[in-house]
């Protein structure tokens, strides 16, 4: 996956190297990956980065004139265009590489330029002239940085396979972070599922200058919470046309643009508002195996009414014979924030890679403008864990829910970077990710919506409206148009609601004491064609047919029934009650599916786990790459 890694340290330079050589193998999955190697070794600096061919960071390392500063750099930064323009004009002028007008950047703006970039990124800027070097990252703390630091080293890299290869004394579970996992379905803040690795923190700023590191934050989410809210007038102008001036930036590339397209509002205001560069994007929509979904149907409606080509990417034969596969290569990409019941993610973005190398999306537009959030105890059964971690989960549950933060606070610097990581993570191994809806401008702004819009469609729906009023006459997948009269529209939101409140609950699970009548409930809404209205995704029932024998041997494996914080003899008996339809266990199968994949891919060897991992199409390649000193 496309990211950085390095060591901060005065041991011997051949020493370092040969690490830093290891850390970068470690996080080349695809054959479009490359990769290179920096070295300032006066300054005990040592790194290395991997990116797509042709994608922004691949041209790196990148420098100024003088070759006294340099950049290595993961993600995108989308600056206003009058910033860039300026910056550009002065790279042409010496001829340099794509990214060189970040360092130009930083020439001109000092300490200043870390808070001044937009978008998910991190990166590691060495300044020669100050003997200084500083580890950064975005203010969300999306583009993570995982790091372990040691009385002579301090060692960092975009995943923590990476500080696993060299650091035999961290490969194992740290039980915090295993209770988070276990509670909330991801770590939390700096925790992660590896003893001794944290993250670092978002918005932060490490300098490194002769041996010493002070650690600083250049943005704190308070700044934005300060903000006035605006009328609602005032609040729906600024919306629009913020959102109109800032989209444009993620439309900027010479490579193709695939808008990964749903039924929802979040891709309706991107269609609503995009640059007319129709030739360079392609539309795609996710689906299952046969028939079609709301997102389906009306995603092919937006893309003809906005003369866009749109494919249906759907789910082959292949995944399930090749599922064991395709959980092991989410586990080990994501370093397990991501596990079975995402093995989709890489499936699907694998197809869109075909069609556009970079990925435009509207995730995360419900969280930051809607405060829409799934984001809760997941409620596992407590007699899959021994007592001990029963214990610890409770404390977990305690100490979210005590938590009072600004709801937009809640969704950009917690859910997103923490329970929503894993997908990211899995999507990235294939395309440039990008989302306007974490632009700093928008996020911002957020902060300032009145009460009475800040769960409310309507500011969506009126920019949609404003830039294309045949958009805004195509119902979403949960909402009416506002031009639907009543009560036509009462109607259709309470259709909406209720299918899809029965589509979740076929898919994801009634609850237990209605399992057995699972096949009535079954029958009886694909008699009504109800099923697969809204989801496509069906691992409860995947679980019972397709995979359940994968499932049991998983299950009965004797290396995962050893593992410390299950109740071993509950295993068997989850395994076959879902099975057999007794019970819903899919997010218990999840969970230990997961761990199992952690524990013997990432803490009993990456190497073994990447034996079984090249059973996939596209094999773990790790070839030779180059080194700049």
């Amino acid at each position: 996956m496309p990211g950085i890694v390095g060591i901060v340290s005065q041991r011997p330079a051949d020493e370092c190297k040969s690490l830093v050589s290891c850390m970068v193998t470690s996080m080349k999955h695809e054959r479009f990956d490359t990769s290179g190697m920096y070295a300032a070794p006066d300054m005990g600096i040592y790194a290395g980065w991997v990116a797509h061919e042709n994608s922004f960071a691949a041209a790196q390392v990148f420098f100024n004139e003088r070759k006294d500063i340099a950049l290595l750099f993961s993600g995108e930064c989308f600056m206003d265009p009058q910033t860039r323009s300026k910056l550009r004009e002065k790279r042409h002028e010496v001829g340099e590489t794509a990214g060189s007008w970040l360092v130009h950047f930083y020439e001109e703006e000092g300490n200043r330029f870390f808070e001044k970039l937009n978008g998910i990124f991190s990166g590691l800027l060495i300044d020669k002239r100050q003997s200084k070097a500083f580890l950064f990252n975005d203010r969300y703390g999306l583009e993570r940085i995982y790091l372990c630091e040691t009385k002579d080293a301090t060692y960092f890299a975009s995943e923590a396979k990476a500080l696993l290869q060299v650091r035999c004394d961290v490969r194992a579970f740290d039980e915090n972070g295993v209770a988070q996992f276990l509670s909330l379905g991801c770590t939390l803040d700096s925790r992660t599922l590896f003893r001794g690795v944290e993250l670092l923190p978002a918005g932060s700023i490490w300098s490194f200058e002769r041996g010493a590191c002070r650690k600083r934050k250049y943005f704190s989410p308070g700044t934005w919470e300060s903000q006035p809210s605006l009328s609602t007038e005032a609040f729906q102008s600024q919306f629009q046309e913020t959102f109109a001036r800032v989209l444009p930036r993620y439309f900027e590339s010479p490579a193709k643009i695939g808008i990964s397209l749903t039924g929802g509002l979040d891709t309706r205001m991107i269609m609503a508002c995009r640059p007319d560069i129709a030739g360079n994007v392609v539309c795609y929509t996710f689906s299952g195996e046969t028939g079609q979904t709301f997102d389906d149907r009306l995603a092919v409606q937006v893309a003809r009414v906005c003369d866009l080509e749109h494919r249906l990417l759907r789910i082959g034969s292949n995944f399930f014979s090749d599922f064991a596969s395709h959980v092991d290569r989410t586990v080990y990409v994501t370093d397990g924030c991501f596990g079975a019941t995402g093995a989709h993610e890489i499936y699907f973005n694998k197809q869109a890679r075909q069609l556009a190398p970079i990925r435009l999306t509207g995730n995360y537009g419900s969280e930051i403008l809607r405060g829409v959030s799934t984001f809760k105890p997941i409620g596992l059964s407590r007699a899959l864990f021994n007592p001990e971690l029963n214990r610890a989960l409770d404390s977990v549950a305690a100490s979210l829910a005590n938590e009072h933060t600004h709801p937009v606070t809640f969704a950009a610097f917690r859910e997103i970077p923490s329970n929503l990581f894993g997908g990211l993570a899995a999507s990235r191994s294939q395309v440039a990710f990008r989302t306007p809806y974490l632009d700093n401008e928008v996020v911002a702004l957020a902060y300032q919506a009145p009460e009475s819009l800040r769960n409310s469609p309507l500011p969506a729906w009126r920019l949609v409206k404003t830039n294309s009023g045949l958009l805004s006459s195509i119902p979403t997948d949960r909402w009416p148009s506002p031009d639907t009269p009543q009560p036509a529209a009462a109607l259709r939101r309470f259709f909406s609601e209720a299918t899809f409140k029965l589509d979740y609950l076929n898919n994801e699970g009634w609850p237990n004491w209605l399992s057995p009548f699972d096949s009535v409930f079954t029958r009886v809404t694909s008699s009504l064609k109800m099923v697969g209205l809204h989801k496509y995704l069906h691992y409860r029932r995947w679980f019972r047919r397709e995979l359940a024998d994968y499932l049991n041997d998983v299950v009965s494996n004797a290396r995962t029934q050893q593992a410390p914080f299950w109740n071993r003899g509950f295993l068997e008996k989850m395994a076959n009650d879902h099975v057999e339809g007794r019970h819903n266990y899919v997010s218990e199968i999840n969970a230990v599916l997961t761990l199992e994949a952690v524990e013997r891919l990432l803490l009993r060897g990456a190497r073994s786990g990447e034996e079984e991992l090249n059973r996939l199409d596209t094999p773990v390649i790790h070839p030779v790459f180059g080194e700049v000193v």
